[in-house]
């Protein structure tokens, strides 16, 4: 009953307009299940095998997303049912997202990832490079994506100044890139913020928040 507490707790602090993504990555099933029997539909994993094999096991309502980093050779094993891709952070990536929509006829919404922290592990793209994405005549071609948002990950430190000033950053890049209008690209959502700072993050304008060990407890990575 803790995870359902939890979840109670959390969607009592969050404004209606902000979707919760509860994320499930290295949480067994029945932690899951509790969540979804509480109410919550959403999603997020960070490894696509384990996504695909909890999807096959799970209810059909359920909306997936993929937050983690992703392998080019791995999109086609999530394309017949991912729900939002949050982490595309180059073109040959989002073209490869088409392709293997195209084959299961589905259209795939996707985040720009924006490279917004201070830290070289941190994956994402420049906001000059998705503008230039968004801009090309390639980009306009692919038929089976549409660009709903952008993420970004703040850098892991102590210093909520630094922290803020990076969620502002990915705030000011999706009110620039919304400008760009197209039938594959309608920027509605920013999702920023985890368990340590989504406070923070709804604070600079995200509506997207991802937050998994509030909900579940922290995870065991060695098993």
């Amino acid at each position: 009953m803790i995870i359902k507490q939890n979840l109670k707790h959390i969607k009592s602090q969050l404004p209606k307009d902000v979707t919760l993504v509860a994320v499930s990555k290295t949480k067994p099933i029945s932690d899951i299940m509790e969540a979804y029997d509480a109410g919550q539909l959403v999603f997020g994993e960070n490894k696509i095998q384990e996504m695909v094999e909890k999807h096959e096991q799970m209810p059909k309502d359920i909306e997936w997303h993929m937050i983690g980093h992703v392998q080019r050779n791995k999109v086609k094993y999530m394309a017949s049912f991912v729900s939002l891709i949050h982490g595309v952070d180059n073109f040959k990536l989002l073209k490869e997202i088409n392709k293997q929509a195209l084959k299961h006829d589905r259209v795939i919404n996707c985040l720009l990832q924006i490279k917004i922290a201070s830290e070289n592990t941190k994956f994402g793209m420049t906001e000059a490079t998705a503008l230039e994405i968004l801009k090309s005549e390639e980009f306009k071609n692919l038929k089976n994506i549409k660009i709903t948002g952008v993420m970004g990950m703040a850098s892991f430190t102590d210093n909520l100044e630094q922290v803020a000033s990076e969620f502002k950053t990915l705030k000011a890049a999706f009110n620039n890139l919304k400008t760009i209008q197209a039938f594959n690209c309608d920027l509605q959502t920013i999702s920023m913020g985890m368990s340590g700072d989504y406070e923070l993050a709804i604070e600079n304008g995200s509506n997207m928040v991802r937050i998994g060990s509030s909900i579940f407890g922290a995870r065991n990575y060695s098993i």
